[in-house]
Protein backbone atom coordinates (compact mmCIF):
# COMPACT_ATOMS: atom_id res chain seq x y z
CA UNK A 1 0.00 0.00 0.00
CA UNK A 2 0.77 3.58 -0.76
CA UNK A 3 2.69 6.17 1.60
CA UNK A 4 -0.31 8.34 1.00
CA UNK A 5 -2.90 5.56 1.38
CA UNK A 6 -1.35 4.65 4.57
CA UNK A 7 -1.95 8.35 5.85
CA UNK A 8 -4.83 8.67 4.71
CA UNK A 9 -6.38 5.28 5.63
CA UNK A 10 -4.63 6.38 9.31
CA UNK A 11 -6.39 9.53 9.55
CA UNK A 12 -9.89 7.80 8.55
CA UNK A 13 -9.35 5.85 12.08
CA UNK A 14 -8.47 8.72 14.06
CA UNK A 15 -11.99 10.69 13.02
CA UNK A 16 -13.65 7.51 13.38
CA UNK A 17 -12.46 7.42 17.43
CA UNK A 18 -13.20 11.21 17.85
CA UNK A 19 -16.95 9.61 17.03
CA UNK A 20 -17.07 6.54 19.05
CA UNK A 21 -15.74 9.57 22.09
CA UNK A 22 -19.18 10.71 21.81
CA UNK A 23 -20.97 8.05 22.24
CA UNK A 24 -22.05 7.26 25.97
CA UNK A 25 -24.51 3.65 25.52
CA UNK A 26 -22.31 0.73 25.59
CA UNK A 27 -24.27 -1.01 23.30
CA UNK A 28 -24.53 1.45 21.15
CA UNK A 29 -20.74 2.20 21.36
CA UNK A 30 -20.53 -2.23 20.82
CA UNK A 31 -22.71 -2.07 17.72
CA UNK A 32 -20.85 1.25 16.32
CA UNK A 33 -17.83 -0.17 16.90
CA UNK A 34 -18.25 -3.57 14.90
CA UNK A 35 -19.44 -1.08 11.68
CA UNK A 36 -16.37 0.76 11.85
CA UNK A 37 -14.07 -1.52 12.55
CA UNK A 38 -15.45 -3.62 9.42
CA UNK A 39 -15.76 -0.36 7.29
CA UNK A 40 -11.53 0.15 8.00
CA UNK A 41 -10.81 -3.39 7.13
CA UNK A 42 -13.43 -3.60 4.46
CA UNK A 43 -15.04 -6.72 6.29
CA UNK A 44 -18.81 -8.14 4.49
CA UNK A 45 -19.14 -9.52 8.25
CA UNK A 46 -18.38 -9.46 11.56
CA UNK A 47 -19.06 -9.91 15.21
CA UNK A 48 -18.63 -8.69 19.08
CA UNK A 49 -18.58 -10.35 22.01
CA UNK A 50 -18.55 -9.42 25.81
CA UNK A 51 -17.04 -11.15 28.90
CA UNK A 52 -19.36 -12.10 30.52
CA UNK A 53 -18.11 -13.91 33.67
CA UNK A 54 -16.07 -17.10 32.22
CA UNK A 55 -18.34 -16.91 29.40
CA UNK A 56 -18.38 -15.15 26.21
CA UNK A 57 -21.44 -13.82 25.60
CA UNK A 58 -22.64 -12.27 21.47
CA UNK A 59 -23.62 -8.88 21.69
CA UNK A 60 -23.59 -8.36 17.73
CA UNK A 61 -23.65 -9.37 14.25
CA UNK A 62 -23.36 -8.34 11.01
CA UNK A 63 -23.01 -9.11 7.53
CA UNK A 64 -23.77 -7.24 4.32
CA UNK A 65 -23.95 -10.33 1.97
CA UNK A 66 -27.25 -11.48 3.98
CA UNK A 67 -28.66 -8.19 4.73
CA UNK A 68 -28.91 -7.23 1.09
CA UNK A 69 -30.80 -10.37 0.79
CA UNK A 70 -33.78 -8.38 3.09
CA UNK A 71 -36.46 -5.58 2.72
CA UNK A 72 -34.75 -2.15 3.05
CA UNK A 73 -34.87 -0.94 6.36
CA UNK A 74 -35.41 -4.73 7.85
CA UNK A 75 -32.25 -6.15 10.13
CA UNK A 76 -30.53 -9.52 10.33
CA UNK A 77 -32.18 -12.01 12.62
CA UNK A 78 -31.43 -11.27 16.43
CA UNK A 79 -29.06 -13.58 17.97
CA UNK A 80 -28.29 -14.05 21.40
CA UNK A 81 -25.69 -17.37 23.00
CA UNK A 82 -22.93 -17.68 24.71
CA UNK A 83 -19.79 -19.97 25.08
CA UNK A 84 -17.48 -20.86 28.11
CA UNK A 85 -13.80 -19.03 27.25
CA UNK A 86 -11.59 -21.87 25.98
CA UNK A 87 -9.07 -22.72 23.13
CA UNK A 88 -11.61 -24.50 21.18
CA UNK A 89 -12.98 -21.97 19.77
CA UNK A 90 -11.25 -19.21 18.12
CA UNK A 91 -12.91 -15.61 20.08
CA UNK A 92 -12.09 -18.24 23.08
CA UNK A 93 -8.75 -18.85 22.27
CA UNK A 94 -8.10 -15.23 21.82
CA UNK A 95 -9.38 -14.27 25.05
CA UNK A 96 -7.08 -17.29 26.46
CA UNK A 97 -3.76 -16.04 25.02
CA UNK A 98 -4.62 -12.37 24.70
CA UNK A 99 -3.20 -12.64 21.14
CA UNK A 100 -4.72 -11.29 17.40
CA UNK A 101 -5.74 -14.32 15.69
CA UNK A 102 -5.40 -13.87 11.72
CA UNK A 103 -7.54 -17.15 9.82
CA UNK A 104 -6.82 -17.69 5.78
CA UNK A 105 -9.74 -19.66 5.75
CA UNK A 106 -12.06 -21.02 8.95
CA UNK A 107 -12.86 -24.12 6.79
CA UNK A 108 -9.00 -25.00 6.48
CA UNK A 109 -7.62 -24.01 10.10
CA UNK A 110 -3.69 -25.09 10.49
CA UNK A 111 -3.17 -28.61 11.77
CA UNK A 112 -2.49 -28.02 15.29
CA UNK A 113 -4.73 -25.05 16.26
CA UNK A 114 -6.31 -25.65 19.21
CA UNK A 115 -9.45 -24.29 18.13
CA UNK A 116 -11.50 -25.09 15.31
CA UNK A 117 -14.57 -23.03 13.51
CA UNK A 118 -18.24 -23.92 13.76
CA UNK A 119 -19.92 -24.65 10.25
CA UNK A 120 -23.47 -24.29 11.40
CA UNK A 121 -24.30 -20.85 11.18
CA UNK A 122 -23.03 -21.25 7.20
CA UNK A 123 -24.88 -24.44 6.58
CA UNK A 124 -27.91 -22.48 7.80
CA UNK A 125 -27.93 -19.35 6.34
CA UNK A 126 -25.67 -20.49 3.03
CA UNK A 127 -23.27 -17.81 3.71
CA UNK A 128 -19.59 -18.86 3.45
CA UNK A 129 -16.90 -17.71 6.35
CA UNK A 130 -13.37 -17.52 4.77
CA UNK A 131 -11.23 -15.06 5.96
CA UNK A 132 -11.15 -13.95 9.76
CA UNK A 133 -9.52 -11.62 11.97
CA UNK A 134 -10.27 -11.59 15.69
CA UNK A 135 -8.49 -9.80 18.28
CA UNK A 136 -9.28 -8.72 22.26
CA UNK A 137 -10.64 -5.55 23.17
CA UNK A 138 -8.13 -4.98 26.30
CA UNK A 139 -8.24 -2.36 29.15
CA UNK A 140 -5.08 -0.66 29.73
CA UNK A 141 -5.06 -2.77 33.24
CA UNK A 142 -4.47 -5.63 30.69
CA UNK A 143 -8.52 -6.80 31.33
CA UNK A 144 -10.00 -7.95 28.39
CA UNK A 145 -13.09 -6.59 27.71
CA UNK A 146 -14.75 -8.99 24.95
CA UNK A 147 -13.52 -9.59 21.32
CA UNK A 148 -13.74 -8.24 17.96
CA UNK A 149 -14.20 -10.38 15.16
CA UNK A 150 -14.74 -9.19 11.42
CA UNK A 151 -15.20 -11.94 8.02
CA UNK A 152 -14.30 -11.78 4.79
CA UNK A 153 -12.04 -8.91 3.81
CA UNK A 154 -12.85 -8.13 0.34
CA UNK A 155 -10.77 -6.57 -2.47
CA UNK A 156 -12.06 -3.14 -4.80
CA UNK A 157 -13.91 -5.72 -6.92
CA UNK A 158 -15.91 -7.51 -3.94
CA UNK A 159 -14.06 -10.29 -4.02
CA UNK A 160 -13.06 -12.26 -0.72
CA UNK A 161 -9.28 -11.92 0.18
CA UNK A 162 -7.11 -12.85 3.47
CA UNK A 163 -6.47 -9.84 6.23
CA UNK A 164 -3.01 -8.87 5.20
CA UNK A 165 -0.58 -6.89 7.49
CA UNK A 166 -1.69 -3.53 6.86
CA UNK A 167 -5.17 -4.59 8.19
CA UNK A 168 -3.80 -6.09 11.16
CA UNK A 169 -2.29 -2.63 11.94
CA UNK A 170 -5.34 -1.46 11.37
CA UNK A 171 -7.65 -2.56 13.18
CA UNK A 172 -5.40 -3.07 16.35
CA UNK A 173 -4.90 0.54 16.28
CA UNK A 174 -8.09 1.04 15.89
CA UNK A 175 -9.27 -1.40 18.80
CA UNK A 176 -6.64 -0.08 21.26
CA UNK A 177 -7.97 3.69 21.34
CA UNK A 178 -11.43 2.10 20.93
CA UNK A 179 -11.47 0.27 23.87
CA UNK A 180 -10.52 3.84 25.89
CA UNK A 181 -14.17 4.66 24.59
CA UNK A 182 -15.63 1.68 25.68
CA UNK A 183 -13.96 1.81 29.17
CA UNK A 184 -15.93 5.50 29.61
CA UNK A 185 -18.83 3.98 28.34
CA UNK A 186 -18.94 1.59 31.18
CA UNK A 187 -18.75 4.23 33.91
CA UNK A 188 -21.44 5.65 32.45
CA UNK A 189 -23.35 2.13 32.25
CA UNK A 190 -22.13 1.24 35.72
CA UNK A 191 -23.54 4.55 37.12
CA UNK A 192 -27.01 3.83 35.45
CA UNK A 193 -27.23 0.25 36.62
CA UNK A 194 -25.94 1.72 40.38
CA UNK A 195 -29.80 3.57 40.13
CA UNK A 196 -31.51 0.95 38.54
CA UNK A 197 -30.76 -1.06 41.85
CA UNK A 198 -31.56 1.49 43.69
CA UNK A 199 -34.83 1.33 42.46
CA UNK A 200 -34.57 -2.61 42.07
CA UNK A 201 -34.23 -2.60 46.07
CA UNK A 202 -37.23 -0.43 46.66
CA UNK A 203 -39.68 -2.31 44.23
CA UNK A 204 -39.01 -5.70 43.07
CA UNK A 205 -41.70 -5.89 40.72
CA UNK A 206 -38.99 -3.07 38.67
CA UNK A 207 -36.52 -5.28 37.92
CA UNK A 208 -33.55 -5.00 35.66
CA UNK A 209 -35.01 -7.62 33.38
CA UNK A 210 -37.74 -5.15 32.62
CA UNK A 211 -35.44 -2.08 32.21
CA UNK A 212 -33.50 -3.56 29.97
CA UNK A 213 -36.05 -4.97 27.93
CA UNK A 214 -37.68 -1.76 27.86
CA UNK A 215 -33.99 -0.36 26.59
CA UNK A 216 -34.05 -2.51 24.02
CA UNK A 217 -36.96 -2.62 22.43
CA UNK A 218 -37.01 1.39 22.52
CA UNK A 219 -34.15 1.47 20.21
CA UNK A 220 -35.62 -0.94 17.83
CA UNK A 221 -39.35 1.49 17.25
CA UNK A 222 -36.49 4.34 17.01
CA UNK A 223 -34.62 3.05 14.46
CA UNK A 224 -37.89 1.97 12.23
CA UNK A 225 -39.34 5.16 13.04
CA UNK A 226 -35.95 7.28 12.24
CA UNK A 227 -36.16 5.30 8.63
CA UNK A 228 -40.40 5.71 7.97
CA UNK A 229 -38.96 9.34 8.61
CA UNK A 230 -35.74 9.91 6.85
CA UNK A 231 -33.72 11.33 10.24
CA UNK A 232 -30.07 11.97 9.14
CA UNK A 233 -27.85 8.87 10.05
CA UNK A 234 -25.78 11.07 12.30
CA UNK A 235 -29.03 13.01 14.11
CA UNK A 236 -30.26 9.09 14.16
CA UNK A 237 -27.12 7.97 16.05
CA UNK A 238 -27.00 10.65 18.16
CA UNK A 239 -30.48 9.49 19.49
CA UNK A 240 -30.44 6.71 19.94
CA UNK A 241 -27.56 6.63 22.11
CA UNK A 242 -29.05 8.81 24.46
CA UNK A 243 -32.57 6.91 24.63
CA UNK A 244 -30.72 3.48 25.09
CA UNK A 245 -29.73 5.37 28.26
CA UNK A 246 -32.59 7.23 29.34
CA UNK A 247 -35.28 4.31 28.75
CA UNK A 248 -33.60 2.67 31.46
CA UNK A 249 -34.34 5.53 33.70
CA UNK A 250 -38.23 5.66 32.93
CA UNK A 251 -39.22 4.18 36.25
CA UNK A 252 -36.09 5.76 38.32
CA UNK A 253 -38.63 8.00 40.21
CA UNK A 254 -39.87 5.19 42.52
CA UNK A 255 -37.15 5.32 45.20
CA UNK A 256 -39.26 8.49 45.95
CA UNK A 257 -42.16 7.25 46.73
CA UNK A 258 -43.00 5.50 50.55
CA UNK A 259 -42.59 1.61 51.07
CA UNK A 260 -46.99 1.50 51.87
CA UNK A 261 -47.70 2.39 48.76
CA UNK A 262 -44.96 0.93 46.28
CA UNK A 263 -44.98 -1.99 47.85
CA UNK A 264 -49.03 -2.69 48.17
CA UNK A 265 -50.40 -5.59 46.45
CA UNK A 266 -54.29 -5.34 47.50
CA UNK A 267 -56.37 -4.13 47.93
CA UNK A 268 -55.87 -1.87 45.03
CA UNK A 269 -54.79 2.25 45.53
CA UNK A 270 -56.88 4.25 46.22
CA UNK A 271 -57.41 8.12 44.82
CA UNK A 272 -54.76 9.77 46.84
CA UNK A 273 -52.29 6.76 47.14
CA UNK A 274 -52.35 6.75 43.37
CA UNK A 275 -51.87 10.17 42.84
CA UNK A 276 -48.56 9.82 45.17
CA UNK A 277 -47.51 7.02 43.04
CA UNK A 278 -48.72 8.96 39.95
CA UNK A 279 -45.33 11.18 41.40
CA UNK A 280 -42.19 8.69 40.78
CA UNK A 281 -42.79 11.00 37.09
CA UNK A 282 -41.92 14.04 38.97
CA UNK A 283 -38.96 12.58 41.46
CA UNK A 284 -37.66 11.07 38.29
CA UNK A 285 -37.47 13.81 36.88
CA UNK A 286 -36.28 16.09 39.51
CA UNK A 287 -32.93 13.59 39.36
CA UNK A 288 -32.04 15.21 36.14
CA UNK A 289 -32.68 18.79 36.97
CA UNK A 290 -30.79 20.72 36.31
CA UNK A 291 -30.04 19.15 33.58
CA UNK A 292 -26.51 19.27 31.95
CA UNK A 293 -26.49 17.92 29.18
CA UNK A 294 -28.91 16.43 26.53
CA UNK A 295 -29.17 13.22 28.04
CA UNK A 296 -29.92 14.72 31.12
CA UNK A 297 -32.78 16.51 29.06
CA UNK A 298 -33.85 13.33 27.46
CA UNK A 299 -34.07 11.37 30.82
CA UNK A 300 -35.78 13.95 32.49
CA UNK A 301 -38.51 14.04 29.72
CA UNK A 302 -38.96 10.29 29.85
CA UNK A 303 -39.23 10.01 33.64
CA UNK A 304 -41.80 12.94 33.14
CA UNK A 305 -43.60 11.70 30.61
CA UNK A 306 -44.07 8.37 30.17
CA UNK A 307 -47.01 8.03 31.51
CA UNK A 308 -48.82 10.87 28.96
CA UNK A 309 -51.06 9.73 26.54
CA UNK A 310 -51.57 10.81 23.10
CA UNK A 311 -54.77 11.58 22.64
CA UNK A 312 -54.95 14.27 25.53
CA UNK A 313 -57.25 12.06 27.72
CA UNK A 314 -56.94 12.44 31.71
CA UNK A 315 -55.42 8.84 31.78
CA UNK A 316 -52.24 10.36 31.14
CA UNK A 317 -50.36 11.98 33.69
CA UNK A 318 -48.73 14.18 35.55
CA UNK A 319 -49.61 17.15 32.44
CA UNK A 320 -48.59 20.08 31.97
CA UNK A 321 -47.43 21.97 34.98
CA UNK A 322 -44.17 22.82 37.74
CA UNK A 323 -42.71 19.91 38.46
CA UNK A 324 -40.03 21.33 40.24
CA UNK A 325 -42.41 22.18 43.12
CA UNK A 326 -44.09 18.67 43.57
CA UNK A 327 -43.64 17.89 47.31
CA UNK A 328 -42.87 14.17 48.07
CA UNK A 329 -45.18 11.93 49.30
CA UNK A 330 -47.84 14.16 48.14
CA UNK A 331 -50.62 13.80 45.29
CA UNK A 332 -49.13 14.97 42.36
CA UNK A 333 -50.98 17.90 40.90
CA UNK A 334 -53.14 17.53 37.99
CA UNK A 335 -51.75 19.38 35.08
CA UNK A 336 -53.17 20.14 31.56
CA UNK A 337 -52.90 16.75 29.99
CA UNK A 338 -50.34 16.81 26.90
CA UNK A 339 -51.21 15.85 23.79
CA UNK A 340 -49.63 14.37 20.69
CA UNK A 341 -46.35 15.92 19.66
CA UNK A 342 -46.13 17.93 22.75
CA UNK A 343 -44.78 14.75 24.64
CA UNK A 344 -41.73 14.48 23.65
CA UNK A 345 -40.45 11.99 20.81
CA UNK A 346 -38.50 9.73 23.72
CA UNK A 347 -41.05 9.51 26.50
CA UNK A 348 -44.12 8.33 23.48
CA UNK A 349 -41.80 5.63 22.07
CA UNK A 350 -40.62 4.42 26.15
CA UNK A 351 -44.27 4.78 26.83
CA UNK A 352 -45.45 2.18 24.36
CA UNK A 353 -42.07 -0.21 25.48
CA UNK A 354 -42.90 -0.04 29.13
CA UNK A 355 -46.65 -1.10 28.49
CA UNK A 356 -45.79 -4.12 25.88
CA UNK A 357 -43.09 -5.21 28.21
CA UNK A 358 -45.71 -4.43 31.48
CA UNK A 359 -47.99 -6.34 29.64
CA UNK A 360 -46.50 -9.32 28.51
CA UNK A 361 -44.77 -9.90 31.99
CA UNK A 362 -46.18 -11.64 34.81
CA UNK A 363 -46.73 -8.99 37.83
CA UNK A 364 -47.48 -10.01 41.47
CA UNK A 365 -50.81 -8.23 40.58
CA UNK A 366 -51.46 -10.35 37.33
CA UNK A 367 -50.54 -12.71 35.17
CA UNK A 368 -48.38 -12.04 31.78
CA UNK A 369 -50.96 -11.30 28.78
CA UNK A 370 -50.51 -13.78 25.73
CA UNK A 371 -47.88 -12.09 23.30
CA UNK A 372 -50.48 -11.80 20.56
CA UNK A 373 -52.84 -10.25 22.91
CA UNK A 374 -50.47 -7.72 23.87
CA UNK A 375 -49.86 -6.65 20.41
CA UNK A 376 -53.33 -5.99 19.38
CA UNK A 377 -53.89 -4.26 22.63
CA UNK A 378 -50.62 -1.92 21.89
CA UNK A 379 -52.71 -1.79 18.30
CA UNK A 380 -55.91 -0.96 19.73
CA UNK A 381 -54.23 1.80 21.31
CA UNK A 382 -52.71 3.38 18.49
CA UNK A 383 -53.86 7.32 18.15
CA UNK A 384 -55.50 6.69 21.82
CA UNK A 385 -52.71 5.95 24.72
CA UNK A 386 -49.52 5.72 21.81
CA UNK A 387 -48.31 7.84 19.00
CA UNK A 388 -49.61 5.89 15.96
CA UNK A 389 -46.25 5.90 14.22
CA UNK A 390 -44.71 4.91 17.06
CA UNK A 391 -47.22 1.97 17.00
CA UNK A 392 -46.70 1.80 12.97
CA UNK A 393 -42.76 1.40 13.87
CA UNK A 394 -43.49 -1.34 16.54
CA UNK A 395 -45.36 -3.49 14.27
CA UNK A 396 -42.78 -3.23 11.43
CA UNK A 397 -40.25 -4.53 13.95
CA UNK A 398 -42.39 -7.12 15.23
CA UNK A 399 -39.97 -9.93 14.80
CA UNK A 400 -36.98 -8.05 16.44
CA UNK A 401 -39.50 -7.18 19.68
CA UNK A 402 -40.62 -10.74 19.60
CA UNK A 403 -36.57 -12.17 19.48
CA UNK A 404 -35.48 -9.95 22.17
CA UNK A 405 -38.41 -10.66 24.50
CA UNK A 406 -37.26 -14.22 24.25
CA UNK A 407 -33.92 -13.73 24.60
CA UNK A 408 -34.61 -11.87 27.43
CA UNK A 409 -37.30 -13.28 29.22
CA UNK A 410 -36.54 -13.91 32.76
CA UNK A 411 -38.57 -14.18 35.81
CA UNK A 412 -39.59 -10.64 36.71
Amino acid sequence: MKTSEREQKLQTIIETEKILNEIQDVDVLLERLLTEARGIVRADAGSIYVVDGENLKIKYAQNDTQLRKLDSGDKLPYVAFSFPITNSTIAGSCVVNGEIINIKDAYHIPEGAPYSFNKSTDVTTGYRTKSMLTLPLKMANGRTLGVLQVINAQDEEGNVIEFDKNAELYITHFATNATQALEHAYLTNNMIMRMQRMAEFRDPRETGAHVERVSDFAIEIYDRWALNHNIPNQEQQRFRDMLKIAAKCHDLGKVGVSDKILKKVSPRFDDRERAIMMGHTCIGALLFTRPESPLDEMARDVCLYHHEWWDGSDKGYPGDFDYSKYIIEEPVPKGKPLKGEEIPLAARIVALADVFDALSHKRVYKEAWSIEDTFMEIQNLSGLQFDPEVVLAFMQVKERILAINSAKNTTN
